[in-house]
């Protein structure tokens, strides 16, 4: 190859070289560039935010979040403490004045006793027949006003004459016979008892019949047809019924 061919294709490739390189139209030109490029990097640097700064933050919204939920638990407990002191207090008022009302209707009773007491003379020979008959009526009223007032509020009278005896109201005091009560059942009523719903305030006592007396026809009867129950066909194959007006034990 000849020195001639070298320099022609040394010339080619600095042409190509020239080529590729940016042009630059003055020094202004590259000042601006560079200028331009350092505020990119100095935007760029301060949309970043220190790691220390977002951990202060997120510390601090922490222990504001804490504080608000202290609060919320200090102002529950405080309600929840005078829900318990009310209730409290309104149990303790239910049981002081539960009776308030039934009091109050009893204070017209107890007018009425006054009224009474105070309408009789000292010396009760001085009272005419028409003043004792004012004064019994008036007692009379005063006791149905009493009754009445009790079963309004739920307290009803127990006076069991005549009826069965049950003793889950009635407390037997004694046994007796009586005309025409059967036996087991109450022949006179002592005194009477009271129920508060089905709560026995205080059992009935009463004397409780034993049958007929045993020297009257009743028990007489009685007696025949316990007998003949007894007997059965023994008794219809000729045995005779005990004579009347004959004695029979009919206690139990």
């Amino acid at each position: 190859m000849g020195d001639n061919d070298y320099d022609e294709n040394d010339g080619q490739n600095d042409d190509g070289m020239a080529r590729d390189l940016p042009e630059l139209d003055s020094d202004d030109a590259l000042f601006d560039s560079i200028e331009d490029a350092a505020a990119e990097m100095e935007e760029e640097m301060s949309n970043r935010v220190d790691p220390e700064i977002l951990a202060g933050a997120a510390v601090s919204g922490l222990q504001d979040e804490i504080e608000r939920l202290n609060d919320r638990l200090m102002r529950s407990a405080a309600e929840l403490e005078n829900t318990r002191r009310r209730a409290e207090k309104e149990r303790v008022d239910a049981g002081k004045y539960a009776i308030a009302n039934f009091a109050r209707d009893l204070l017209s009773v107890a007018d009425n006793f006054e009224r009474a007491l105070a309408a009789a003379p000292e010396d009760p020979t001085q009272m005419s027949e028409d003043a004792l008959k004012g004064l019994f009526t008036g007692v009379s009223m005063t006791e149905k006003e009493l009754l009445t007032t009790l079963e309004r509020h739920g307290v009803k009278r127990i006076a069991p004459k005549g009826e069965k005896f049950d003793p889950n109201v009635h407390q037997a005091v004694a046994q007796s016979p009586a005309h025409g009560v059967p036996a087991g059942h109450v022949a006179e009523v002592a005194q009477t008892g009271f129920i508060l719903g089905d709560r026995v305030l205080r059992a009935a006592m009463v004397i409780v019949s034993t049958g007929a007396p045993a020297d009257t026809p009743e028990a007489t009867d009685t007696t025949n047809q316990q007998t003949d129950g007894s007997t059965g066909e023994a008794g219809s194959a000729g045995k005779e019924p005990p004579a009347a007006g004959s004695r029979v034990n009919t206690r139990v």
